[in-house]
């Protein structure tokens, strides 16, 4: 079985192209085995994709993470699958269907944007701890639940800890959420550390919680409503900007890499 390994500023996953009913096995323990950081190839998360449309182009996608839960939005898993299928295809624009939901995709030069839905956000909505004092943080659904604290320093903040107690929050059960923490670094530019939900841990960018950030940053006036410069640990920065057709959908772009491809047996 053939795989890519690919990673969207630095979020990485495993593809595998299967026909379209393999896509309904139970891939969870597959996913848990292949992500392994040391005994696997070592992902963010697994990413199956099969061909349900030639013309025009659509892929159905599902992500499972690294502990074999399923993702519903992906925002960089959506951008490195647009990646490979504008390589094999030899197309810049095509449809992404995830967890039911359509995606827009374009390949624009050494850029890769996708489509993400927002649906409900709220400010203040639950309080949490951040360097053992109480903190608000703000919600906003971008296809997946995120949760997110805007705060003078993102260095500062222990982002495993402080994200694993707002992942697992009473209010938030029983499915948890991402949770993002978010510095205001110019009138169009953020830093964004997440801890994400099904990785357990910090990563290296999340292009879903890229949206959900400037969207919260946008209502709490922090950021003006033209793109946004999303500044991760990856150091290769996300670029979020508002739907063209004035849905209530935002575009995420950046690059994608391909690290290798190889053989599973």
């Amino acid at each position: 079985m053939s795989f890519q390994k690919l990673h969207g500023a630095g979020n990485d996953f495993v593809l595998l192209a299967r026909p379209l009913p393999d896509l309904h096995r139970d891939w969870s323990a597959t996913a848990r085995q292949l992500c392994a950081r040391r005994t696997g190839i070592g992902a963010d998360g697994l990413v199956l994709t099969a061909v349900t449309s030639t013309d025009p182009l659509v892929l159905d996608v599902a992500c499972f993470n690294a502990d074999g839960s399923a993702a519903s939005m992906c925002g960089n898993a959506l951008r490195c699958v647009a990646w490979s299928a504008a390589e094999k295809y030899d197309c810049r624009t095509l449809a992404l269907t995830m967890a039911g939901v359509k995606h827009e995709a374009l390949v624009d030069g050494d850029d890769v944007w996708v489509t993400a839905e927002v649906g409900a956000t709220s400010l203040r909505q639950v309080e949490g701890v951040i360097d053992g004092r109480a903190f608000w943080y703000d919600l906003a659904h971008t296809g997946t639940e995120h949760v997110v604290a805007v705060v003078k320093d993102v260095d500062s903040v222990d982002a495993d800890r402080c994200g694993r107690m707002m992942r697992h929050h009473p209010q938030l059960a029983p499915t948890g959420t991402n949770v993002n923490f978010v510095q205001v670094t110019g009138r169009q530019e953020l830093r964004v550390r997440t801890y994400e939900r099904g990785v357990e841990a910090e990563t290296l960018s999340c292009g879903s919680g890229a949206v959900a950030s400037v969207v919260i940053a946008q209502q709490r006036g922090l950021v003006g409503d033209e793109q946004v410069t999303v500044h991760n640990r990856s150091g290769t920065p996300l670029k979020v900007r508002p739907h063209t057709e004035g849905r209530s959908a935002f575009w995420v772009g950046g690059p994608v890499n391909q690290v290798y491809r190889g053989e599973l047996t």
